[in-house]
């Protein structure tokens, strides 16, 4: 889920080390300090509404396996499709939003858009709440290092994780963390508008993940971004998460029931980012596209990369 916030329209943590094993015995019989006990960094113990959450993801997990989705296949000869498919995919997804803000949060309502993309680079951070398990830190840490660099070759756009001055800001929080996380909301936009507060401190069971981009206004490039991952979800629904929402963040701010194979679908067959998103994410950043296009404007142009990226006549 992608909104684009102030235009009119979705730390590394801590990784868990091991003891150290005792010295070696004395060769001589002196006197050796005791070594202190090394303990280990603990996480508060989560309340009953986190714990009913996670078992409630661990089942909406399993009854997406169960059922074949979640796939992590990118798409095969099951999922064809042609340059004319690509185009119409592209055009839904990047050039209409999904969702519309207004004095009571974000609604769903497709509405036709511009083409926004990111200008300055890219710097990614990751944030956990106190309650998130250190080795599940660790884990996402890794995934969102991982996935950032595969999106910087997809796009050729500057994406790196660090926490210098960084503008594209992941939280995986669990329900505990949520509850008290509106004052770094505020810390980490300032100018963030109150609907959008609004969104993320009421997320309903319903809203796996979310991500809001900023743009200044009357501008269409993005200058900010900040994506909310549940910490209570499985492993594979939060790597879905991670994939879903720094792309959308990107710029592919819509959903088609049409796009296939592809994670901008809300269907879930797939979970993690296809051949075809990747594509879509080439189109995105393509120079001969510019920031603020029209559909009219940019679909021929988006008909003729697509072509070309499908081996079509150049």
């Amino acid at each position: 889920m992608v909104v684009a916030g102030l235009v009119a329209c979705d730390t590394l943590g801590g990784f868990e080390t091991g003891s150290v094993g005792p010295d070696d015995p004395p060769i001589v019989p002196v006197a050796t300090p005791t070594r202190a006990p090394q303990l280990r960094p603990t996480t508060p113990a989560p309340s009953a509404a986190s714990e009913e959450l996670r078992i409630h993801f661990a089942r909406v997990q399993n009854d997406l396996l169960v059922q074949g989705l979640l796939r992590q296949d990118g798409g095969g000869i099951d999922t064809p499709y042609n340059d004319r498919m690509l185009t119409e995919n592209f055009v839904r997804i990047a050039l209409f939003d999904e969702y519309i803000s207004d004095i009571n949060g974000l609604r769903a309502q497709t509405t036709a858009s511009s083409l926004r993309r990111w200008a300055e680079p890219v710097r990614i951070s990751v944030e956990f709440g106190d309650s998130v398990p250190l080795h599940q830190r660790s884990q996402d840490a890794a995934n969102v290092t991982h996935y950032a660099a595969r999106l910087g070759r997809v796009t050729g756009h500057p994406i790196t994780v660090s926490d210098e001055a960084p503008n594209f800001n992941i939280l995986v929080l669990n329900e505990d963390d949520r509850a008290g996380f509106e004052p770094r909301l505020r810390e980490l936009i300032p100018e963030i508008k109150p609907e959008t507060i609004r969104t993320f401190m009421s997320l309903d069971r319903s809203t796996f993940c979310i991500v809001v981009a900023f743009a200044k206004q009357d501008e269409h490039t993005y200058s900010h971004a900040i994506a909310l991952i549940r910490g209570e979800h499985p492993d594979l629904m939060r790597l879905a998460c991670i994939h879903e929402e720094m792309a959308q963040g990107l710029g592919l701010a819509n959903d088609s029931p049409r796009a296939r194979p592809s994670i901008f679908n809300d269907d879930e067959e797939f979970g993690l980012l296809t051949t075809h998103d990747e594509q879509l994410l080439k189109i995105l950043y393509d120079p001969r596209l510019t920031p603020g296009m029209t559909e009219p404007e940019a679909t021929p142009i988006v008909r003729q990369i697509a072509s070309e990226l499908l081996g079509g006549p150049a």
